[in-house]
């Protein structure tokens, strides 16, 4: 019984590492304050703009300003906490789709001789309808 038990528990455990990797796509993104990173998401006929800056870095906390689709926001990110991320659906629900696509931008540490912030973009496209292209970063 207990080699039934540990079959059933390195199966599991195997399981939940493949589907970790499940993005079609990962990118690395240093920025500096105030720089605007604009991604240019296609998908069918239509194009809409991704872009996000950040404006203020103060005890391990981040202050990330995006907007995709007309629709701005602002969140708070942290480094070694829970809300170290924000993920964006790419597709409305409206399409009757299953698996909407979306992307996940984590902040992953700040680098304070360049103040330089870094990111990591994770593409998560099942049915492989998304592409993204970045386009150059501009100042404010």
């Amino acid at each position: 019984m207990t080699k039934f038990l540990q079959a059933i528990l390195l199966l599991s455990i195997f399981s939940v590492s493949i589907n970790a990797q499940l993005y079609k796509a990962k990118y690395n993104i240093k920025l500096k304050k105030d720089k605007t990173e604009k991604i240019l998401v296609k998908y069918d006929d239509i194009e809409k703009l991704f872009k996000f800056r950040w404006t203020l870095y103060h005890n391990d906390g981040l202050v990330l300003l995006r907007s995709y689709d007309q629709i701005v926001a602002q969140n708070i990110l942290y480094l070694g906490q829970t809300n170290q991320s924000v993920r964006l659906e790419l597709r409305s629900r409206a399409g009757g789709f299953n698996s909407l696509p979306y992307i996940i931008l984590k902040f992953v540490k700040f680098d304070y001789q360049t103040q330089e912030a870094e990111f990591e973009l994770f593409l998560f496209d099942k049915q492989e309808q998304i592409d993204l292209k970045f386009l150059a970063k501009e100042a404010l």
